[in-house]
């Protein structure tokens, strides 16, 4: 039986959504499990997400952890053989970038207006304007766009079309910004302008970040987790997992001995 609990703010759940640090937890997963038909993909997760935090998912391909982040944001729910079980409850809007870049066949100005027209947060033009010019200054885009608002997206560079879509998935106002590997798709010098929005993002935003590059997920987050076989082995503090991990099977694919 599926269990999806949407939380705004109630202060019912105020305890139990915070960690031993007295941190807010803004996602908390309970014994989730994942069936695409009768193959199990995840297995009794259990794993907080702490606000205004990296989270990096690691492990090898196939290991479960692009399942549990579409969990997250209940995409598992497009697919007709996929079954998810257990307890996943949210305190905040959740806003998602993709693997590769994907902005809209639109403008500039209407790939980033885009989502707040449609959820009615735009009060009029002049409040769409500062929606538009505010996300594309987070996502760090505004100062090389901001004399073609109103050519194509695609027209962008690969790094810069990925920085628009950050822009539009902030664009309405979300409190998690999940990721699926928003890199693998761009040269080093554009992963690394990513890399460093990431950082400065996550003053704002809580991010979940999945990644293959071991690099990647040392240089940006601060909590991991290795996901093997669709378990969670372990979930800790990021230095602390790439120098003294818990478990071997962290060691062993951190080392590079298989994944």
């Amino acid at each position: 039986m599926n269990k999806f609990t949407s939380i705004e703010a109630e202060e019912v759940l105020k305890d139990q959504m915070t960690d031993e640090n007295s941190q807010m937890v803004k996602i908390k997963s309970e014994n989730v499990n994942v069936f695409y038909g009768e193959k199990q993909a995840l297995f009794d997760v259990n794993l907080d997400v702490v606000e205004k935090q990296v989270l990096a998912l690691i492990g090898p391909s196939g290991c479960g952890k692009s399942t549990y982040l579409r969990c997250l944001n209940r995409m598992n729910d497009t697919i007709d053989i996929c079954r998810v079980q257990g307890t996943i409850e949210l305190r905040a809007r959740v806003g998602m970038v993709f693997q590769k870049p994907n902005p809209f066949p639109k403008s500039i100005y209407e790939n980033v207006a885009y989502g707040p027209k449609i959820h009615g947060l735009v009060k009029d033009s002049t409040h769409l304007d500062e929606i538009v010019e505010k996300s594309l200054r987070r996502a760090g885009l505004f100062d090389e766009v901001k004399d073609r608002l109103f050519e194509p997206g695609t027209g962008l560079s690969g790094g810069q079309q990925q920085r628009l879509c950050i822009a539009r998935a902030i664009a309405v106002s979300p409190e998690v910004i999940l990721m699926d590997e928003p890199c693998s798709a761009l040269d080093p010098i554009a992963t690394a302008i990513v890399e460093e929005l990431i950082d400065e993002l996550r003053h704002k935003y809580t991010i979940v970040i999945v990644t293959h590059s071991m690099q990647q997920a040392a240089r940006v987050s601060q909590r991991t987790a290795m996901f093997h076989l669709g378990n969670l082995v372990e979930v800790g503090e990021t230095d602390m997992m790439f120098t003294n991990p818990k478990d071997q099977k962290t060691q062993d694919y951190i080392t590079g001995r298989y994944g």
